[in-house]
């Protein structure tokens, strides 16, 4: 089972990727946060195998989230996808 971490501060979009998730007969969505520093702590304590994670987000940005998941030795092996509507 592939467990995966949905970060994203858009509830709607939070629970359209969940619904996805779940529906694959392999994955399923361990956690969702609606912040980057939240989805560092939940990786930390939740150990998915996938973050799927927003590029921009309150109080700690994606791009410095991921920055803290893959350079932390305890989250090393967690791959992050980065997902954004952003159009910059």
């Amino acid at each position: 089972m592939i467990r995966v971490l949905v970060a994203d501060d858009q509830a709607l979009l939070r629970g359209s990727f969940r619904v996805l998730v779940n529906s694959a007969p392999d994955c399923e969505v361990v956690a969702e946060d609606g912040n980057g520093a939240e989805a560092v702590d939940l990786a930390r304590r939740e150990k998915p195998d996938v973050v799927l994670m927003d590029v921009r987000m309150p109080e700690v940005d994606g791009i410095e989230a991921t920055r803290r998941i893959c350079g932390s030795p305890e989250t090393a092996g967690v791959r992050v996808l980065m997902l954004t509507t952003f159009d910059l």
